[in-house]
């Protein structure tokens, strides 16, 4: 279930979450801290590391296609003494991404870019894609997987669920299909030159000290989503004229946006400013392209200006 790969990063009120546990023979409490999220974050780059230098994928299969070959990515251990496999570590790149709640700490994403996709343009870090996947942990047991393409919002803030960070920012690196799906006789779709990657995730870009009840995982795992992007839809999440991926005005990649003060992020406010009109009749929208006038010309655009 999709549910599994979101989480709410309510976490930015660590003290009003720990772990407990209380003794039999007494009412003692145990209260466990979170760790520190600097030095997790160098521990868990070098055990991704050492995997990545010591597994490999099917990248012979990509090269040469066997018949119904089914365009997943699959993991195996290097056997000691083989030169020949080509390690996972030479085969990556990398981006580096920051902590959500505490900003000084930056991550080292590794992924695999098998295939970029053939489509002209990515998808925005708050988009829809269309999609299937693995998630798997780093012994590379399966602990959620879709074959059925399936759609999931991108979207992340520091007051709403989204999903994992780690997956959000690999995502947005690929592109979709080439041209329009092929529709079987069926009612299948058959898509071509799709996106095809897998992401190695840090805790601290998944779920860190709270893994979600229902998915199986420990505290502090580190995660492999191998994936397959077919397509993407450009979301406008309150419907009033402006995609979501613009109403990030601070430019970080989520959204943390909100003019008016009045607790509604920007890209879920249907009146940016507040001042009672509708951020819908404050713009002009012509010939597809979003006009933003300022009716006064104090440099404050009319939709985000409480006075007009």
């Amino acid at each position: 279930m999709m549910k599994k790969i979101k989480y709410v990063i309510a976490i930015l009120i660590v003290m009003l979450a720990v772990t407990v546990s209380c003794k039999k023979d007494d009412d003692t409490v145990t209260i466990i801290p979170p760790r520190d999220r600097g030095p997790e974050a160098l521990r868990e780059q070098d055990s991704i590391e050492k995997f990545l230098e010591s597994h490999f994928y099917n990248y012979e299969e990509f090269q040469n296609p066997p018949v119904d070959f089914d365009y997943r990515i699959r993991f195996d251990t290097i056997p000691k003494g083989n030169t020949d496999l080509k390690p996972l570590i030479g085969q990556v790149d990398f981006k580096m991404v920051k902590d959500l709640v505490d900003d000084t700490v930056e991550y080292k994403l590794y992924y695999i870019k098998v295939r970029e996709g053939g489509a002209d343009e990515h998808p925005h870090f708050c988009d829809k894609v269309t999609n299937t996947y693995d998630g798997r942990l780093m012994n590379l047991d399966l602990f959620d997987s879709s074959v059925i393409p399936v759609q999931f919002d991108l979207v992340e803030s520091a007051t709403s669920s989204g999903i994992i960070r780690g997956l959000q920012q690999a995502m947005i690196e690929f592109k979709g299909a080439k041209g329009e799906p092929i529709i079987n006789p069926d009612g299948t779709l058959t898509f071509k030159d799709y996106g095809i990657g897998a992401v190695f995730i840090p805790s601290g870009l998944a779920y860190f000290q709270y893994p979600p009840a229902s998915g199986g995982l420990n505290e502090y795992e580190q995660l492999i989503f191998s994936f397959q992007l077919f397509d993407f839809e450009v979301m406008d999440h309150d419907n009033d004229g402006i995609d979501s991926y613009l109403e990030d005005l601070s430019n970080k990649g989520y959204f943390v946006d909100d003019t008016d003060g009045d607790g509604v992020l920007n890209y879920l406010d249907y009146d940016d400013d507040g001042d009672g009109r509708p951020t819908e009749f404050e713009i002009e929208i012509i010939n597809g392209v979003v006009i933003y006038p300022d009716k006064n010309r104090n440099g404050i655009v009319d939709y985000l200006d409480p006075t007009i």
